[in-house]
């Protein structure tokens, strides 16, 4: 593979020229073409909850350009950071009203446009310098959104339904669907051709939400992002992103000697400084966290996660956010040489980046109060490094115009899971050939694709999804009408 020029963003075309165009562009017109679009405004949406609606905003995922409720162009022009006192949840922010100079304050969010006046939002001497009321919900009622001293701020609000994906969603039992008939009946390079154009359009989308992401907030500082919400998986991708987010590469760097004492702290894993129950390397791991975060903890103390935001229970014990939480904080010690990995797209040397990471407390222990166990365990496992590679680090290089296609097909997948065995059984049924067309990780991103943008988006039990009769217009005779 090709060396890549210094890192950098390309214009809009490089992440689509990057991949063969034939199958990605047929899985894009039976899209365009299927109804699944249109019935999606229909569908009931999951409403985040105000923790994640704060941290997608910040990851630009709701976009940067609004109308406001008075019918003004909105565009935000620097998103923040995290505020850390009382006040606003953004920072340093600042706006663009109807194409004017940028106007510098803070951003407020909440769930209900009435949350300013219920919040006491217009008496709090805090809120003073917003400059954007950001809201989910609208009231039937209108009113004017003021600070203290009578000055308007405008409001805008964000709809849930541009959002790419949930953090989480409920998986719908599985069952056979009606697009198992015309796949069953497709040749099998035709049914690996489906695959491989859904994976590509995968890539390709993940590619440009990469590539604006970075416009927003740097390369690293998205990198930092997208990687910690891999390593908390689909359990825990909320509070790893805002770790990420609130903390940021950029401070962590700066202070690599706490890094880790950061991370926990304002995870929420100390909170307790009575070390009397633990013993030995336990003991004294926890002393030396404890004694690195008090020194932050109350300047933090309104960033720390509350103990809800975790999802612990039914984690397996190697996966346990608390470990990967210490894989994160090894990465931001070695940030410049996993930096310089990059500049090459290499999955091998990524995957002994990851392989290699190793840490003398979480090498032996599944939790801060667990035992020891005699056999040292990888930091980050098999499946994940694949998870990283498939869905930061491949998009991530192809953003930037390489060509990644033949490396990432070549990924042999690691472990599947119920998502990926729920869409097999919609898309595949009894199929013989099922378990061959799962083999890469190639393969199985192109099948979560399919689920996700028909199977997901139909609330008609089948009957209705467009799924069976695009595939067989679009893929009929292996040539695109």
């Amino acid at each position: 593979m090709r060396s890549l020029a210094p890192p950098g963003i390309t214009d809009s075309n490089t992440a689509a020229s990057a991949f063969p165009l034939a199958p990605a562009d047929r899985y894009a017109a039976l899209l365009g073409g299927s109804r699944v679009r249109e019935r999606n405004l229909l569908l009931p949406l999951r409403i985040p909850n105000e923790l994640e609606l704060q941290a997608r905003w910040f990851a630009g995922e709701f976009g940067r350009q609004f109308t406001s409720a008075a019918g003004d162009t909105i565009e935000i022009v620097q998103f923040g950071t995290w505020n850390r006192e009382a006040g606003p949840d953004f920072r340093d922010a600042s706006i663009s009203v109807n194409g004017s100079e940028p106007i510098r304050g803070c951003i407020e969010i909440d769930l209900l446009d009435r949350s300013w006046e219920n919040h006491g939002h217009a008496t709090n001497p805090a809120f003073e310098e917003t400059v954007l009321h950001v809201f989910l919900e609208e009231g039937e009622r209108e009113f004017f959104t003021r600070t203290l001293s009578n000055r308007n701020v405008p409001q805008v609000r964000i709809d849930p339904a541009v959002l790419p994906e949930t953090f989480s969603s409920n998986t719908p039992l599985a069952r056979p669907g009606r697009c198992q008939a015309p796949l069953r009946s497709m040749p099998e390079e035709q049914v690996r051709s489906v695959l491989t154009g859904a994976a590509q359009f995968r890539v390709r989308r993940k590619a440009a939400f990469l590539r604006a992401k970075i416009d927003l907030h740097g390369r690293d500082e998205t990198l930092f992002q997208e990687i910690a919400a891999a390593l908390g998986y689909k359990e825990n991708k909320l509070p790893f992103i805002l770790l990420a987010q609130r903390l940021g590469l950029k401070q962590l760097r700066h202070n690599p000697a706490d890094a880790e004492a950061l991370l926990f702290g304002l995870a929420g894993f100390l909170g307790s400084p009575d070390l009397g129950a633990y013993k030995g390397s336990t003991r004294s791991y926890l002393r030396d966290l404890w004694d690195k975060w008090w020194l932050h903890r109350d300047s933090m103390q309104r960033m720390i996660l509350p103990e809800k935001t975790w999802r612990i229970v039914g984690t397996r014990p190697a996966n346990h956010p608390q470990r990967r939480l210490a894989a994160l904080a090894l990465m931001t010690t070695h940030w410049t040489r996993f930096s310089r990995l990059l500049s090459t797209p290499n999955s091998d040397a990524a995957w002994n980046y990851f392989s290699g990471l190793e840490h003398s407390f979480w090498n032996n222990h599944y939790t801060l109060t667990a035992d020891p166990i005699r056999k040292a365990m990888a930091l980050v496992g098999e499946s994940r490094i694949a998870d990283i590679l498939a869905n930061v680090l491949f998009p991530f290089w192809s953003c930037l115009g390489a060509d990644v296609w033949s490396e990432y097909a070549k990924l042999p997948a690691r472990l599947s899971n119920r998502r990926l065995e729920t869409g097999a059984t919609r898309l595949f049924g009894d199929d013989p050939r099922r378990e061959g067309f799962l083999k890469t990780v190639a393969n199985q991103q192109g099948l979560l694709q399919i689920y996700e943008d028909f199977c997901l988006q139909d609330d008609s039990d089948c009957a209705h999804c467009p799924f069976p009769e695009q595939i067989k217009k679009q893929w009929s005779g292996g040539v695109m009408e």
